[in-house]
């Protein structure tokens, strides 16, 4: 039971880490950040509501008082990931970068965490 605590803990903090890496590159490049979503052909208005989105899910992820919470925080988070990876795959990025990560380390992330919490 401890080796599969400290598998959910780090990839966890990993995907926390992540998204907040991705939500201050939202808020301090601003700019830089509706460029690349033009690219993708997203539109920019959404930038700053993401943002602040992905900081109110890592709330919820680590507070996890609230079961519905914490599973759309993740689901928000799962398909944010899946969406950038498919968006960067398709612009011919030659590196996908930390949303292909973010997938790699939600999943156990999710599923250890429901184990070990339920």
């Amino acid at each position: 039971m401890r080796v599969k605590q400290v598998i959910y803990w780090i990839t966890t903090l990993v995907l926390c880490g992540i998204m907040l890496f991705s939500a201050s590159m939202y808020f301090t490049k601003t700019e830089m950040v509706k460029g690349f979503f033009e690219s993708f052909n997203y539109p920019t208005y959404i930038v700053i509501p993401l943002a602040v989105l992905k900081v109110l899910g890592i709330v919820m992820i680590l507070w996890r008082q609230s079961k519905w919470l914490t599973e759309w925080a993740y689901a928000g988070f799962f398909f944010d990931l899946v969406l950038a990876t498919a968006a960067h795959y398709h612009a011919g990025h030659d590196l996908i970068g930390f949303s292909l990560y973010g997938l790699i380390v939600i999943l156990p992330s999710y599923f250890l965490g429901k184990h070990i919490r339920d």
